[in-house]
């Protein structure tokens, strides 16, 4: 399990960003998707500093296009709150905006970014905790991708949880690269100009 992880964030060392500045300039940004809102009711700040991340990349010209994905259900839809947000508090316009209602989980996220959107050269955008997976996945899809870090957030209980969890993730993104298995990806080509 410890080399799994070793394995993941040796692979994506150097592709991972903090300072905007660093980061090379792509046509798209894949923002991973997270519930608007806590167990509480309250506003989710994963939620938020990811998409205050996007929006300042957006802003000074790092990126064009902004696919959102996460999941949408009956009565939940992660995409469509991630764009309204981007337009009524970044101001981003809706034509740059592309909300992904299929994005289940990090690696079918990115397998629809490639497939689905054709998007081979994009800026994975969430905390790095998760970034080093997504940036690994991306690798076994052979994508040109880099990933900017979203703020973290320094609550011990969601911080202790998150990277737990991300330690087992990162072991079965391994399993799954061995194995050569991926999503079953269907659908409409979508050009996103």
């Amino acid at each position: 399990m410890f080399l799994a992880n070793f394995w993941v964030i040796s692979l994506t060392e150097g592709r991972t960003f903090k300072k905007i500045s660093k980061i090379p300039t792509q046509k798209c940004a894949l923002v991973l998707g997270t519930s608007p809102k806590t167990r509480e009711g309250r506003a989710n700040p994963y939620f938020i500093s990811r998409l205050e991340a996007v929006m300042a990349l957006y802003n000074l010209g790092k990126i064009k296009r902004i696919i959102v994905s996460g999941e949408k259900s009956r009565n939940y839809d992660e995409p469509h709150a991630m764009k309204n947000y981007l337009i009524y508090n970044g101001g981003i316009p809706e034509y740059s905006i592309i909300e992904d209602p299929g994005g289940f989980n990090t690696q079918t996220s990115i397998s629809r970014c490639k497939y689905i959107y054709q998007e081979h050269n994009i800026i994975i955008v969430s905390q790095r905790f998760h970034n080093v997976r997504a940036l690994f996945i991306a690798r076994k899809e052979k994508m040109n991708a880099y990933a900017f870090d979203a703020k973290d957030i320094n609550a011990k209980e969601s911080f202790y949880r998150n990277h737990a969890r991300e330690f087992l993730a990162r072991v079965k993104a391994v399993v799954l690269y061995i194995l050569n298995i991926s999503p079953h990806i269907s659908g409409d080509k979508i050009n996103i100009e």
